[in-house]
Parts: C-alpha cells; sequence; structure tokens
C-alpha cells in the first residue's frame, strides 16, 4: 500500500523527477530504470514537461499530482488518499475528482480515499464506510447509504434530511400508518414497530413536492423562508405541531412563491423512512 498525502509530502530541495523516483532509489532500483518509471509515472498524471521544476514552482493542483505519481511509480495494488485535496480550492477539487475517478478506472488501483467532504464521498465512491467513534455504522453503495440508510445517525449525517416526530396509528401487512405534521401518513412497514410508538419520519428535501388538496400522504404547511441557491431553491414550511420541512426545487424559471403562502406537500410511501426516536 502506498499514501497519498493531504500536505502533499514533497521534498522542497528536490526536483519532480527526482521526488518520484525517490520511492525507487530507496529499494535501490538501478539509476536508468527508475528514471523511465518515474518519467512514466509523471506522464501518466500529465506532469512530464514538469519533470525540473522545484515543488515551490507548482500550483497546488500540480503538486497534488506529482504527490500521485510518486506513490504510482511502485505500482501499488492500493493506494490510501488521506484527504488528498483538502488543501485545493473548489474548482481545482472538482478536476481533481474526475481525474482520480479516471485514473482509478484506467489503472485497476483500488483507491481507499479518506475524506469529511460528503459530496465528494458520494461522487467519488463505488463503496463507502460511514464511520461513528471508530466503528462502520453502515458499509454501502452511494445510492444505498443517501436512499435506504439504516439508522437515524445516517440518514441525518449523510446530506440534508427531514427529520420529523411522528407517532404510529397502527401496523399491519407492508404498511404502518404514522400521525404527523397533523396528518396520517402510510410508510413501508420496518420490523420492531408497535403501535402508540413514538417515531421519526426522514424524508429527503428534494423528494417532498407539492400536491393537490385531496392528495394522500399530504401535510399542509406555512412557507416561512425561501433560500436561492442557484440551481435550486430551499423552501423552509412550517407544518402542524411546529415541524418544519425543508422542500428544495429545482429553478426553473417559475415564480418564486412567496413568505406566508400555504401550500401542501406531498410525501410519497416509497420515500419515508421511519426510526425510533
Amino acid at each position: 500500500m502506498h499514501t497519498v498525502f493531504q500536505n502533499y509530502a514533497l521534498f522542497p530541495h528536490m526536483k519532480v523527477l527526482e521526488n518520484v523516483a525517490f520511492p525507487l532509489t530507496v529499494r535501490r532500483i538501478a539509476r536508468p530504470e527508475r528514471l523511465e518509471r518515474a518519467r512514466a509515472a509523471l506522464d501518466l498524471v500529465q506532469m512530464g514537461a514538469f519533470a525540473d521544476r522545484k515543488p515551490s514552482q507548482l500550483s497546488g493542483g500540480q503538486q497534488q499530482r506529482v504527490a500521485l505519481a510518486r506513490a504510482l511509480v511502485n505500482e501499488p495494488k492500493v493506494l490510501l488518499l488521506d484527504e488528498p485535496l483538502g488543501a485545493l480550492d473548489l474548482k481545482l477539487r472538482k478536476e481533481m475528482q474526475a481525474e482520480l475517478k479516471a485514473m482509478q478506472r484506467r489503472l485497476g488501483i483500488t483507491f481507499v480515499f479518506v475524506t469529511h467532504d460528503q459530496e465528494e464521498a458520494l461522487s467519488m465512491s463505488d463503496r463507502i464506510a460511514l464511520m461513528k467513534g471508530g466503528e462502520i455504522v453502515q458499509l454501502d453503495t452511494p445510492t444505498g447509504l443517501y436512499d435506504r440508510p439504516a439508522t437515524s445517525y445516517v440518514a441525518d449525517f449523510i446530506g440534508e434530511t427531514n427529520m420529523i416526530p411522528g407517532r404510529v396509528i397502527s401496523t399491519g401487512g407492508d404498511v404502518t400508518v404514522v400521525e404527523a405534521m397533523g396528518s396520517r401518513l402510510r410508510v413501508a412497514a420496518t420490523p420492531g414497530q408497535a403501535d402508540g410508538a413514538e417515531m421519526q419520519l426522514a424524508i429527503r428535501p428534494e423528494r417532498v413536492c407539492d400536491v393537490g388538496a385531496e392528495a394522500e400522504n399530504s401535510a399542509e404547511g406555512v412557507l416561512a423562508d425561501v433560500e436561492f441557491i442557484g440551481t435550486d431553491l430551499r423552501l423552509v414550511y412550517r407544518m402542524a405541531g411546529g415541524s418544519r420541512v425543508v422542500m428544495r426545487r429545482q429553478n426553473n424559471g417559475r415564480a418564486v412563491p412567496q413568505l406566508g403562502e400555504t401550500r401542501r406537500l406531498g410525501f410519497r410511501q416509497e420515500d419515508l423512512r421511519l426510526f425510533s426516536r
């Protein structure tokens, strides 16, 4: 296993080519071979033209590529990347994410990517291990982790989630009826539920929708806040019982709702998750 560090850890007194060749020097690989392999690794990360520069002459993204080439020069089976993009600005971080994904697919090496950035983890990973207190609480695909959280902690931690208090009214078959926000909502049954149990309903903001007055699985809310975030509108509704529900709506040119407007919000059964309180 080889590691790419967040702070690059390049030797400032060495040129780029020497930095990349250093692991092979430690292994006492003959000079012609190690220089050839170092140049090949630099070409792999599109840094061959910078072989004779010092790290101080490179940008942050270029230094990260050199650090990656140094880790790849030994042809490892597993590469540990310890928050490697944390020191980069947003635009450069996005570019490096795309490059790392493409490189991993091309090389077929297992990348173990450590990050505190949820969006980065979801966009780059095939599998994610979400940890709490040093233990894995859910190991899953990005879609599994986001759409089918195993616990309320996972649901609340990954992305934005509405956590709505409710009480079980009835259970039967594959459906549980929960009283929440002044309405009765149908939810897919979960083992261990009992009538009268205090529960939490979880639903992602982008899964909440506007519906008609007679729609099933719906509740009435009053718009309390509007946030314009470019591609989306983040609408915050005040519901019966004091609950707050966030709805995200694509910015498609429609008129922005006005504060104080009353809307009927829909909660599809398949989008709701039920957890113990």
